[in-house]
């Protein structure tokens, strides 16, 4: 140490020991610079992981779903072509016992009043291979699928019926009756 004239001492060292704490400052900033960036880097790849963990999870939950919910619709795909085919065979029997409007199932022996009342049609017997015998309005007579037999029950009434088809068990006709059109052939 050495004195100066006023009497206080002073170090000839200080200089390099300032620079030594200033060397220390900048070497713990870096340190804590750096520990800090390696601990956001840390945190960021934690909430990384976590939010794609998280993912993934949703993604099987959603997978499950889906097997979940195509099994449902596959479910009530075939509940639903059950459901159509149940229909179809109740529309069919409906339709065989209400046929389409003037249309009628006469079984062999069986007499229906037909056309709103006006007319009465029997089947005669059972259907053959060939044809029917049929009795319509008080008249027997033998007809085949397609025939059209005319019949007037009174002067103002003409009817028709028509042989649609048969088979052994029954005959399908169809009978209609409309107002007898005025003769303007009078001379």
């Amino acid at each position: 140490m050495t004195t100066t004239e006023s009497g206080r001492s002073t170090r000839k060292n200080s200089g390099p020991s300032r620079r030594l704490k200033a060397r220390a400052k900048r070497f713990l900033t870096i340190i804590f610079v750096l520990a800090g960036a390696i601990a956001g880097f840390a945190y960021r790849g934690y909430v990384d992981y976590s939010d794609i963990s998280d993912s993934d999870r949703r993604v099987l939950e959603f997978r499950t779903q889906e097997r979940n919910l195509k099994a449902q619709v596959a479910e009530l795909a075939a509940k639903l072509d059950a459901a159509q085919t149940k229909l179809k065979s109740v529309q069919a029997t409906l339709d065989s016992l209400m046929p389409a409007e003037n249309t009628y199932n006469i079984k062999p022996n069986e007499s229906m009043v037909v056309a709103g009342g006006r007319l009465t049609v029997a089947l005669v017997g059972p259907p053959t291979n060939q044809n029917i015998r049929i009795n319509v309005g008080g008249t027997e007579r033998l007809a085949v699928a397609g025939d059209i037999i005319d019949v007037a029950p009174d002067p103002s009434t003409k009817c028709r019926v028509v042989v649609q088809s048969f088979d052994m068990f029954k005959a399908i006709l169809n009978a209609s009756c409309a107002p007898a059109k005025p003769n303007t052939n009078s001379g």
